[in-house]
């Protein structure tokens, strides 16, 4: 029996000729917390636009519990790109600033043509969780902190109970109290719904508190987490 992973194989991406990962392998389990590590610049990011299959590689592939994935976006069949889903650094820099916050958790299921009850009922049930209030639903992203605008974009990355989770230095901008709060609301979803999570950040006490297993991206390495 395959065990359910979310896998890239052998990655190699480029930026003109510079060549940002060389052949790199990652893999996350189902129900486990991978803490990915190494020097800025090193290619982090990109492996994890990768993952999300917002990226497409030079060289290599992803897949999703053994489902090989070819395209990127919106290419992807919606059965198969929810299941994976990013929370990025900058809130503010993945928030559409025309929308309130209630419209940008709820913007994934529409995308996906959920009925507007449903989608209803799906934001005010995640807005709840990440301590959202009905009066900061309201507002757009200049009107709410960082840490209040963060945890929006985390209800929106849950909105379609993805199977994996890549959190980018997601708690980075965050203050202690909401760094947290944060982080116990993604390991009460993993253990939930027994979510593969990866764990980007240069907080190594966080690493090593969050982390099942940590594996290193450095230039000069041909694989991590083989």
């Amino acid at each position: 029996m395959t065990t359910p992973q979310l896998l890239a194989d052998e990655v190699t991406v480029r930026y003109g000729r510079h060549v940002v990962l060389d052949r790199v392998t990652l893999r996350i389990g189902r129900g486990e917390t991978v803490g990915l590590r190494g020097p800025s610049g090193c290619g982090k990011s990109t492996l994890a636009r990768v993952l999300a299959l917002l990226h497409r590689p030079d060289h290599g592939q992803v897949s999703i519990d053994a489902t090989p994935v070819t395209d990127v976006r919106y290419a992807v069949p919606v059965d198969l790109r929810t299941r994976v889903a990013v929370l990025f650094q900058s809130p503010r820099a993945a928030a559409d600033p025309r929308l309130s916050l209630t419209d940008l958790i709820a913007e994934p299921l529409r995308a996906t043509r959920t009925p507007e009850a449903t989608v209803r009922e799906r934001v005010t049930e995640l807005a709840d969780l990440v301590g959202l209030t009905p009066d900061l639903r309201t507002r757009r992203p200049h009107a709410v902190s960082d840490g209040q605008l963060q945890r929006a974009c985390l209800a929106r990355a849950l909105v379609h109970r993805p199977d994996y989770l890549l959190c980018d230095e997601a708690t980075a901008m965050l203050d202690a109290s909401t760094q947290a709060h944060v982080a116990a609301i993604i390991s009460d979803y993993q253990r939930a719904q027994h979510a593969g999570v990866l764990v980007i950040t240069h907080d190594q006490i966080l690493m090593d508190r969050w982390a099942d297993r940590i594996v290193d991206l450095d230039p000069a390495t041909v694989q991590v987490g083989a």
